[in-house]
């Protein structure tokens, strides 16, 4: 994935979901077959809502409860296709898909099985939110 591919597929994503609320992005290497070239990012959002559980509640006022869950997050899958040759050269498609809701430490162990799997586990890059947003385009930021 070239540095304007992977800019414009992070505005795409910023587009779609609210940027100040992505926690982090799983970008998987760029796959180029015949003419296209297509990713995957794998996108884990802050809640809306932060659900706390009653038991969380609960455990705040007994210091012998267990602790609490771990914050969960709306996971996404993000997808890009762009036309690399042909007579469509320089069509871009994308989908935002929601799939899941997971804690971190879940999204994480996925994505690295998924990587190992398909032998890209070097080509997986994994952005903090905040390096999400630097990577934008200044009006993306906005």
């Amino acid at each position: 994935m070239t540095d304007d591919v992977r800019t414009r597929f992070l505005a795409g994503i910023a587009a779609r979901l609210a940027a100040e609320r992505v926690k982090e992005i799983h970008l998987f290497g760029a796959i180029r077959q015949g003419g296209t070239e297509s990713g995957v990012a794998v996108v884990a959002v802050e809640r809306e809502e932060a659900m706390v559980p009653e038991s969380a509640l609960e455990s705040e006022s007994d210091p012998d409860a267990p602790a609490a869950p771990a914050a969960r997050y709306t996971v996404f899958t993000a997808r890009y296709r762009l036309t690399l040759k042909g007579t469509e050269r320089g069509k871009w498609e994308m989908s935002v898909t929601e799939e899941a809701d997971a804690p971190l430490l879940t999204v994480g162990a996925v994505v690295r099985g998924v990587s190992r799997r398909s032998g890209d586990a070097d080509e997986t890059v994994r952005l903090s939110g905040d390096e999400f947003r630097a990577a934008l385009p200044e009006p993306a930021r906005a």
